[in-house]
């Protein structure tokens, strides 16, 4: 388990993460969202012991991460900006990691390479940067890591190599509880990945939530009648939103979807349809109910 407690960090005049707080449960996949800026990159440089909070603390499985060579070897951090070995290849790059990971299995590599397509012999200056991406995640997936911290995962991947590198991740997370940290600009990209999912903004978590209880407990009602009413007609319904135009009203809900359509049903409705929302309309609700415009967050 990952626990970072009031988390600050500051580079010189400017104030990366200050006094954040999550916890991520070993062998989930969560996902973390947020603008350039908003600390993710730091975030996970900290929890990989590249660099030491100022104030906080962050430990692995209750151990301390920065200069902990034993906690370091079960961690693996793929960054945005990717570094290999001056002319080297995968191979190359392969045995280098192997000095490092005594779990590093060559074994894997090879299928690895074999699966993904990619030259273990070519020169990594040749490749574009699509396939340098793909190179490092067969490298980092193949030391076996218990914690592995993906910074912009699918940036620079086309679709097929985008499902690959997620199959692959739902395999060590299934097969090996391999706990695994994503970020990304994009909430669609995390949405059918991640099992939790939280929106960093100015160097705080400022929302977090496990993704399926998030997309149930919010849903779009249409209704309609055949006589006059107005909003007071729903009371007891928590609503975000509420729209009406005539005879059908539209609102978001928050709770549960069973019980809101009995009572729904009762008014004696000539229409009825409970809408799923997608997880950007979810999280925009989130958001403004909490005093956030959602849209300018991520801009």
């Amino acid at each position: 388990m990952i626990v970072a407690e009031n988390v600050t960090k500051r580079f010189e005049d400017f104030l990366a993460l200050k006094d954040l707080n999550c916890t991520i449960p070993n062998g989930c996949i969560y996902g973390l969202v947020g603008s350039n800026g908003a600390g993710k990159s730091t975030f996970l440089r900290l929890i990989s012991g590249v660099y030491r909070p100022e104030a906080g603390t962050i430990t692995i499985d209750g151990a301390p991460v920065y200069e902990n060579p034993a906690v370091k070897r079960t961690v693996v951090y793929i960054p945005d900006e990717l570094y290999f070995l001056p002319q080297s290849n995968m191979r190359k790059m392969a045995r280098f990691y192997h000095a490092i990971y005594d779990s590093f299995s060559m074994e894997r590599f090879e299928n690895l390479t074999k699966t993904f397509g990619l030259d273990p012999n070519a020169n990594l200056n040749t490749f574009s940067k699509g396939m340098r991406r793909q190179a490092a995640t067969i490298l980092g997936l193949s030391t076996m890591p218990e914690f592995l911290f993906f910074d912009e995962t699918f940036d620079g991947l086309d679709p097929v190599m985008r499902n690959l590198v997620k199959q692959v991740i739902y395999n060590d997370v299934l097969e090996r509880n391999t706990t695994t940290i994503i970020t990304s600009h994009s909430l669609r990209e995390l949405e059918d990945t991640c099992d939790q999912l939280a929106l960093l903004h100015k160097g705080g978590i400022v929302f977090e939530s496990d993704i399926q209880n998030l997309k149930t407990s919010l849903f779009k009602v249409q209704v309609a009648f055949g006589y006059e009413y107005d909003k007071s007609l729903f009371e007891g319904i928590d609503m975000l939103e509420y729209n009406q135009k005539g005879s059908v009203a539209n609102f978001i809900v928050r709770g549960d979807r069973d019980k809101t359509v009995e009572k729904l049903k009762q008014l004696g409705p000539i229409l009825l349809d409970i809408l799923p929302l997608g997880l950007e309309e979810v999280f925009i609700y989130e958001m403004e109910a909490l005093g956030y415009a959602f849209k300018e967050i991520l801009m």
